[in-house]
C-alpha cells in the first residue's frame, strides 16, 4: 500500500487536539491532509438526511459505498449530531470496509505527492500500520469536555457542560469497546497527552519528533 511518500498517522479520542495538530503539521510540511472523521460523519449525516438511523446496517453500508467527495463538503459535518452519528456508523464492519480503500489510496498517493497526514481513530492500527510516524494524541476526559464546550459556545450553540461530558464519555466507551478497530494506540505509536499543553506546545513537540525521524 505505502508508496515513497511520507505518511503521518495521528489517532486519538475527540477533542484531544489531533485535528488542529494534523492540519498545522500538513501546512508546515507541505503535505496533504485528510480528516478521516469527516468520512464517517458524512456517512452518518447522509443517513440522517434520508431519515435512517445511523445504526441501520444495510442503509449505512449503502451510504458508505456511494459516498462522494462532495459529501465531505456538507456544512453540518462539524456539528455534534454528526459526531454522534459518525461514532455509530463507525462500529459497522461493512462501513469501515467500504471506506478503508479510500483512505489508503489517499495516504499512498496524496494529491500533492509529497506526503500525507491523516487523523482519526484507527489510522496507525488499521489504515496505515506502516506509517512513518504514528502518534496517539489524548487528554483527560474533563479537559476534552471543556474544550468541546468552548468550541460549541464559540459557534453560538447552546451547550451544557454535564451533557457534553456525558456524551463524550459515552462516545469514548463506544469507540474503545467496538469489535472492529477499537480506539487504542498503534504499535510503535508515541503517546502525546495534551491535557497540560496548548496547541503551540503540542505542535512544537510533534514537529521536533517528526524531524528527528
Amino acid at each position: 500500500m505505502k508508496d515513497n511518500t511520507m505518511i503521518i498517522a495521528i489517532d486519538g479520542p475527540a477533542a484531544a487536539g489531533k485535528g488542529t495538530l494534523a492540519r498545522r503539521l500538513a501546512s508546515e510540511l507541505g503535505f496533504d491532509y485528510l480528516d478521516t472523521g469527516l468520512i464517517y460523519r458524512a456517512v452518518g449525516m447522509k443517513l440522517a438526511h434520508a431519515g435512517h438511523d445511523p445504526s441501520d446496517v444495510i442503509a449505512a453500508e449503502r451510504a458508505a459505498r456511494t459516498l462522494s467527495p462532495a459529501d465531505l463538503e456538507a456544512p453540518d459535518l462539524r456539528q455534534d449530531e454528526a459526531a454522534q452519528a459518525a461514532s455509530k456508523v463507525a462500529v459497522i464492519p461493512g462501513v469501515r470496509a467500504a471506506l478503508l480503500e479510500f483512505q489508503r489510496n489517499f495516504a499512498s498517493h496524496p494529491p500533492g505527492a509529497k506526503g500525507a497526514v491523516l487523523d482519526g481513530r484507527d489510522i496507525g492500527t488499521v489504515v496505515c500500520p506502516a506509517a512513518d510516524v504514528k502518534l496517539f494524541v489524548t487528554a483527560s476526559l474533563e479537559k476534552r469536555a471543556e474544550r468541546r464546550l468552548k468550541e460549541l459556545q464559540e459557534k453560538g450553540l447552546e451547550a451544557i457542560h454535564s451533557t457534553v461530558l456525558a456524551d463524550m464519555r459515552e462516545r469514548d466507551e463506544r469507540d474503545r469497546n467496538r469489535s472492529v478497530a477499537p480506539l487504542v494506540p498503534a504499535d510503535g505509536a508515541v503517546v502525546l497527552d495534551t491535557s497540560d499543553l496548548d496547541a503551540d506546545q503540542a505542535f512544537a513537540w510533534t514537529l521536533a519528533h517528526i524531524r528527528s525521524k
